[in-house]
């Protein structure tokens, strides 16, 4: 009995011991059926940097939202379908740009559920120009067309950007210059009050921002990144710790 005993004490202590494994939560879009889709990128990245990836469901109830948010140790607001420029105070500017209302709403909840939860929050893409305008920003509609650019920032192209000193990009890759990908027609405009913009690409366009030391915003994929280079695992391990991994 007394072996017994010191045996389950033993267990005990090493459970004690394990590496911490925050539950991070993942917006996610809607296929034209309306069901949930998430590309597989997110969550693996989540897994290999060492936490436990849930996909958020779409949600119309801002009690619902906040209860999400509550039992999460921090938010990754994914990529998706242009925002309604009705939220930053525009009209559609061409045609070019494509919303969904419900998932509008649903990202909308979730984002001001984990600002006022004060939750690690991670913003790629959709999520990066939403956090902009829910914190007081604006966004170009529709960069072929608003800005003066040869950047391409469509189809899955490769360009560098500019990474300042002394943010979380340089902090992981130690260079003041990466290459990254881009799948997106819009980006941040007027930037949001207290936004510290740490990367842009050579026309200007932001390419990351911060905001106090609970969020990070990247315009491009770095789980797309990390499906094929590790290094690319570093931002992830970054949120980890920010929220309560080792």
């Amino acid at each position: 009995m007394k072996r017994f005993t010191l045996l389950l004490l033993a267990v005990a202590a090493l459970w004690a011991c394990r590496p911490a494994q925050p539950l991070i939560g993942i917006s996610c879009g809607r296929t034209t059926a309306g069901a949930a889709s998430l590309s597989a990128n997110y969550t693996q990245a989540v897994a290999r940097a060492g936490g436990i990836p849930v996909i958020f469901p779409t949600v119309a109830d801002s009690v619902l939202a906040a209860e999400l948010v509550r039992r999460v140790d921090g938010v990754i607001f994914s990529g998706g379908p242009d925002l309604d420029p009705s939220y930053y105070g525009e009209t559609v500017w061409n045609e070019t740009v494509k919303v969904d209302t419900l998932r509008d709403v649903s990202d909308l909840m979730l984002m001001r559920a984990a600002l006022a939860a004060k939750k690690p929050i991670m913003a790629i893409c959709r999520g990066e120009q939403l956090m902009n305008v829910v914190l007081g920003g604006s966004l170009y509609q529709d960069i072929p067309t608003q800005v003066d650019t040869t950047v391409k920032h469509a189809g899955g192209a490769l360009h560098r950007i500019g990474v300042e000193k002394g943010s979380v990009l340089y902090e992981l890759f130690g260079q003041d210059s990466l290459t990254v990908n881009s799948f997106h027609h819009q980006a941040v405009k007027k930037v949001a009050p207290g936004v510290r913009v740490t990367a842009y690409s050579p026309n200007g366009i932001v390419e990351a921002y911060e905001y106090g030391d609970r969020l990070i915003a990247f315009q491009f994929h770095p789980e797309g990144m990390a499906r094929t280079d590790d290094t690319w695992l570093a931002p992830f391990r970054y949120f980890l710790k920010m929220a309560g991994g080792k």
